[in-house]
Parts: structure tokens; C-alpha cells; sequence
């Protein structure tokens, strides 16, 4: 592994381009766009206010800067330097911009959810689209981009309504059996939306493209329900991470509960392989030390090495009692990622914050459980193998595959604490951003086998 130097960053706003060839950061109120080879800046953009949001066009020749607090959002060209674009939605206000699939439109939504603005760039029209609902999740598009799913709310009900994205014309338009819903998302390939309701009730519903309800799935009734859902990339499972500490796995053909997996503080089964992180005893050669200490001497002291340990099982993780008399406790399924070949499923439970729990999706079992020194903060799988890269917040990133895992020392100098990552779409390298800074992180290219 191999790292760059580090490069100023605020909000964790640092983007790779979809074609791969450009990464995008933000410092206040400056977007830089740097080639991912050589880290040289190729555009140097200066915004308005300080940058809130970024997000990259589909074909990578646009870029968008969203500054909710000045309800504007500018739009640059790295085609054309000198073109650009300012929308400025006035007293309307700003809570969130995106792109649409193609490219060439901008979806604002106005504060306190009363419209979306569509606006087109090549002929600078507008269109409204009114009653968006203010939710978890309430756009959705389709994979290939044809269809966008929009969750409203009018007269106390839910309604789901969906756009063909290529001239924005209303397919369907159907209410929706939830109380107060949370969120939608489609199907990898498009042929099914799952919708969730609020976190009060467990309640999952699956739509056809034509508005049909394939199915309704209940797990139980009067207690905290979905926390989190993930599609796996073949479309066949649906896992459902809830507030009980369980992941429930769907199959798609008849929308049945497979499995579930649950997420004991104790490790008993002996089958399981637990890497528990421990602290390397940092040997530091007294000769060496200089006083008062360089920077890079330092950090590199304050930062203490650590390794992967397997241990024994049975085994106990740390586990946080939630506190039960206030809102969003911290107990439950919050993150969960299916590897991109399907073989693999990552959760973790929000009560056990050190752990990570990798599943094994072909034999639907537990496969490894990582213990971290810290709490996790962040993770991610390669989108080309079954590699996942978490980090803890200290200056470490961490990589797991099947064939092991292994604990690496960021060598920045200062303080740099990863609080994020990304992946590049090739899988050979990742963005790790902390508060003030980023780097990149090159891998050498491992061959799937």
C-alpha cells in the first residue's frame, strides 16, 4: 500500500469521478478537481459560500456545489472552465440537490419539503413537482436510470408516484399502506421498489413497476421496527436490519423471510473466526529521540501500531446498555453492505460499536466477526472483490478479505484521524478523509480468483 500526502478537505466533501479519472474535493468555499493518478489539480472552481454538498454528473463532465444556507447550487463544466451555472431558488430556500440520471437535469428540494424544482441545463426550463414527502429516503431512480420513485405525502396519506426520467412525464401514481413511511429504494434492477414505514411500526412493502404490491413483510408488531434495508446486488435478497438486533434475509420469489441473523454480545459457535484488534507494544529507540520531538516523530508516538489477534471462542464484545427513555437509541442494525459478488454480507449492530459482523450469504451463516479497539465509524466494499475497508476514527484504516485482514498505519503527519472513506471505481485505491484533510491510498491489484 502506498499513500499520497495529504490535502486540505472540509464537511468530507471528496468524491471520485464515475469514469474514474478525476477526484473531486472541497476546502470551504473551493471545489478542486485533481487527476487520480498524479493528484495534480486540473480546475480550480471558487463558490459563492462555503460548499454544503458535492455530487458529480453520470458522465463525469459536470459538477454540482450545493450551499443550502444561500439556497443557491453552481454547477461547473470541466469541458468548458469558462461555462457555468448558478440556480438560486430565493426565499423558496434549499434542503437538498441532486442530479438526475442523465446528467443534464438538477433536482432541488425546497425548505420544509413544499416542491422538487427539475431543472433542465441544456434548455433551461423548469418543472414542479409538488408534496414531496421529508423523509429518510424519498427519491429513488432505477439503476439504468429510467425511472425515478418519488415518496409524497398529501391529505395525512403516503403516496408514491413514478417519473419516466427522460421527459419527466408521471407513470404511475399510488397510495402507499404506511403509517408515516421512511423510505424507499429499488431493486438493483429495477423491477422492485421496497418501501418502509417509521421506525414505530415493522413494516416492509414491495411494488412492481406498475404499482402492484407484490408483497407486505411483518416481523413483529408493537416494538421499534426497520432501522436500515440493503438490496444485494443480484436483486435475489433483501436484508432488513431492525431496532431487535436481527437481520432478516428475503428471498425474491416469494418475498419470505430465508433467514435471520442475529447479533449476540457472546460469540459461542467455535466455527466462527473472531480477529480481535490489539495494541503492538511500541518499541521506540531512545537514541533516536530528538526534544523537543519532530511532528512526524510525534504523531508516529501518540499513534501506537496495533494487529489482528484471533481469539478464542467463546468470546464477549463490548456491549453499550441503550438508553431506553430517549429518541433514536443507539441499539439496533444501522449499517449493513452486501459485497458486490453477492458472497458476502457486512452489518453492524449500533449496540455493539466496535464490531462488525461478515456473513456468509452462500451458506446464510456467520462467517467472521472483526472487535476494533474503537467504535466504527465507517465501512466499505471494494466494488471489484470481496475486500471491506473500515475505519475507527484514529489513524488507521483497516482491510479485510477471505483471506485475512490486516491493520495499516496512515503515514500523515499531525493529527489525522479517518472518519470516512470511498473506494475508486477500479477497486486499486480509496479516499480516506478526516475533518481537515484527505489522502489517497493505492492498493496493489489483487486477482480474484
Amino acid at each position: 500500500m502506498n499513500f499520497s500526502e495529504g490535502f486540505k478537505l472540509s464537511g468530507l466533501l471528496c468524491k471520485f469521478s464515475p469514469d474514474g479519472k478525476r477526484v473531486a474535493s472541497c476546502a470551504q468555499y473551493r471545489l478542486m478537481v485533481r487527476d487520480v493518478n498524479t493528484l495534480q489539480i486540473l480546475q480550480l472552481y471558487t463558490c459563492l459560500d462555503q460548499i454544503q454538498y458535492v455530487e458529480w454528473s453520470s458522465d463525469s463532465l459536470f459538477i454540482l456545489c450545493a450551499m443550502y444556507k444561500r439556497g443557491i447550487v453552481q454547477v461547473w463544466s470541466l469541458e468548458q472552465p469558462d461555462w457555468h451555472c448558478k440556480i438560486d431558488e430565493g426565499s423558496a430556500g434549499l434542503v437538498a440537490s441532486c442530479w438526475s440520471p442523465d446528467g443534464r437535469h438538477i433536482l432541488n428540494t425546497t425548505e420544509f419539503h413544499l416542491r422538487i424544482t427539475v431543472w433542465s441545463l441544456c434548455t433551461k426550463s423548469v418543472s414542479y413537482i409538488k408534496y414531496p414527502k421529508a423523509c429518510q429516503q424519498g427519491i429513488a431512480f432505477t439503476k439504468d436510470g429510467h425511472y425515478m420513485a418519488l415518496a409524497e405525502r398529501r391529505d395525512c396519506k403516503d403516496f408514491i408516484s413514478l417519473f419516466v426520467c427522460s421527459d419527466w412525464q408521471l407513470l404511475r401514481h399510488f397510495d402507499t399502506e404506511t403509517q408515516d413511511l421512511a423510505g424507499i429504494e429499488w431493486a438493483p434492477n429495477g423491477c422492485v421498489l421496497a418501501v418502509w414505514d417509521t421506525c414505530l411500526e415493522y413494516k416492509i412493502l414491495l411494488y412492481s413497476l406498475d404499482g402492484r404490491l407484490l408483497s407486505t413483510y411483518r416481523a413483529y408488531e408493537w416494538s421499534l421496527g426497520i432501522k436500515s434495508i440493503a438490496w444485494s446486488p443480484s436483486s435475489q435478497f433483501l436484508a432488513i436490519g431492525s431496532y431487535d438486533e436481527k437481520v432478516r434475509i428475503l428471498n425474491h420469489v416469494t418475498w419470505k423471510k430465508i433467514t435471520e441473523f442475529e447479533h449476540p454480545p457472546i460469540i459461542a459457535n467455535p466455527k466462527t473466526i473472531v480477529y480481535k484488534e490489539v495494541e503492538k507494544s511500541a518499541a521506540v529507540e531512545t537514541q533516536k529521540l530528538s526534544f523537543p520531538p519532530t511532528r512526524p516523530l510525534a504523531s508516529s508516538l501518540f499513534s501506537i501500531p496495533s494487529k489482528y489477534n484471533i481469539s478464542q471462542v467463546p468470546m464477549s464484545l463490548q456491549y453499550i446498555k441503550p438508553v431506553a427513555d430517549r429518541a433514536n437509541p443507539r441499539i439496533g442494525i444501522g449499517t449493513l453492505a452486501f459485497s458486490p459478488d453477492n458472497c458476502f454480507l457486512a452489518t453492524k449492530n449500533d449496540n455493539i460499536p466496535n464490531a462488525i459482523w461478515i456473513w456468509d450469504i452462500q451458506k446464510l451463516k456467520l462467517f467472521v466477526v472483526l472487535e476494533q479497539l474503537c467504535t466504527v465509524h465507517s465501512f466499505q466494499w471494494d466494488p471489484r472483490q470481496p475486500r471491506l475497508a473500515i475505519c475507527t476514527g484514529n489513524s488507521k484504516v483497516y482491510l479485510w478479505s477471505p483471506a485475512g485482514c490486516v491493520s495499516v498505519q496512515v503515514p500523515m503527519e499531525g493529527d489525522f484521524q479517518v472518519l470516512s472513506l470511498c473506494w475508486h471505481s477500479g477497486g486499486d485505491s480509496m479516499a480516506l478523509l478526516s475533518k481537515d484533510n484527505f489522502c489517497v491510498c493505492y492498493l496493489e491489484r489483487e486477482e480474484v480468483k
